[in-house]
């Protein structure tokens, strides 16, 4: 049975034990009144049992004030003299219990045990007055018995209530923690995607704007696009920061650590390739051995492999730029590599970025590997995915 069907079924079943308890008090309270108890008594202690079972579902709403009213109709049981036995005995008396019950499961620690403390007084109060009502021919210890009994089931219900209480608050913060962490992995895929796609674009646009600017021979139109390749790369900074704000780069869910996938498949590389090229930078793209099939993490991963090289070369070197894109395929894996001349020089280009954390994580996703190589004559990066078997 799921929670919502037991939520759904919870209601049935407390009106029928609702039912059944107000049946026996009214069996009892007949048989009382045939054996000789005044009706003054008998219609006190249904109008006490009346407040018991209204405070019960009063409790389902308002805890407190479905607590006091079953607290009161307690004490008009203990006050009313009755023949025979004790009224906290009556079938209807278990709704004080129910309500000290949903009491403890709603308010805080502190608030519970005063509830609590209350009960225990209402039952050393109850035994009191059953003890000096107590017939001369009665053992006195019959009261201590009953007091006790009396003790034990409110204690037991206060504490299994506890119980539940702590149980279904783990489960609220368990809940609130997965859900933290999905928020959290979905703005880390952004993050991803973001950089991926927009970072890329605009390193491309601004090397090729740098690339036209040297070429030019008119000096102001030299200074325009050497403007607009400095205002792309302060849009660069501005992007970098602003996806900075959204979280760590690498946050994956231990529920779902799968990132968070967009359609993108091998087809766009010679596109991508093309253009990244410029006057400035040299962009090449070869593909070596017979295509294997990839799962759709390893094809997003080699793709974004691709991104990633082609953009720290272009962001970080200064141009004339070599860069050479090479996929080789064997039978076992996909090796993507991406590798530049080193360019004229080193260019500065603020912050280290985030965008090789993101490749490792989706390479790792995928069942691959990454490796980085920085020698003198440029730097290298080689990630290795396995196809799919063919059946």
């Amino acid at each position: 049975m799921t929670a919502s069907q037991r939520r759904s079924t919870w209601p049935e079943t407390a009106v029928v034990a609702h039912v059944v308890l107000a049946l026996l008090t009214l069996i009892i309270l007949a048989g009382a009144w045939l054996f000789g108890a005044n009706l003054w008594q008998v219609f006190a202690v249904a109008g006490a049992a009346v407040l018991l079972h209204g405070g019960a579902v009063v409790a389902l709403r308002r805890p407190w004030a479905g607590y006091v009213i079953g607290a009161l109709a307690m004490l008009v049981l203990v006050v009313t003299p009755f023949p025979g036995w004790s009224l906290t005995m009556l079938p209807s008396a278990a709704c004080f219990p129910l309500a000290l019950w949903r009491l403890t499961t709603r308010v805080s620690i502190r608030s519970s045990v005063a509830a609590l403390a209350v009960a225990a007084l209402g039952v050393v109060l109850n035994e009191l007055v059953a003890w000096a009502r107590l017939p001369s021919d009665d053992a006195e210890w019959t009261r201590l018995i009953e007091g006790g009994l009396l003790m034990l089931v409110l204690g037991g219900v206060w504490l299994a209530a506890l119980l539940v209480r702590r149980r279904h608050e783990a489960g609220r913060r368990a809940e609130s923690e997965r859900l933290a962490a999905a928020v959290a992995d979905e703005r880390a895929g952004i993050r991803r995607d973001l950089h991926d796609v927009i970072a890329h674009t605009v390193t491309v646009m601004v090397a090729r704007i740098d690339a036209a600017a040297v070429t030019t021979t008119d000096p102001a139109t030299r200074r325009e696009l050497g403007d607009i390749a400095e205002a792309g790369r302060d849009a660069h900074q501005g992007l970098r920061a602003m996806l900075a704000s959204l979280g760590p780069a690498t946050v994956a869910s231990r529920a779902n650590p799968r990132p968070r996938q967009v359609p993108i498949s091998l087809d766009v590389l010679p596109d991508l390739v093309a253009s990244a090229a410029s006057p400035l930078h040299t962009v090449t793209f070869a593909e070596v051995g017979e295509r294997r099939p990839l799962s759709l993490s390893a094809e997003v991963a080699a793709v974004r492999t691709v991104q990633e090289g082609i953009t720290n070369a272009l962001r970080h070197l200064e141009p004339p730029v070599e860069v050479a894109v090479r996929l080789r395929w064997t039978p076992a894996e996909l090796v993507v590599e991406v590798r530049d001349d080193g360019g004229r020089a080193l260019r500065d280009a603020g912050s280290p970025g985030t965008g090789l954390m993101g490749i490792e994580e989706r390479v790792r996703t995928a069942g691959g590997t990454v490796s980085i190589d920085d020698g003198d004559e440029g730097w290298v990066l080689r990630t290795r995915l396995p196809t799919k078997e063919v059946s």
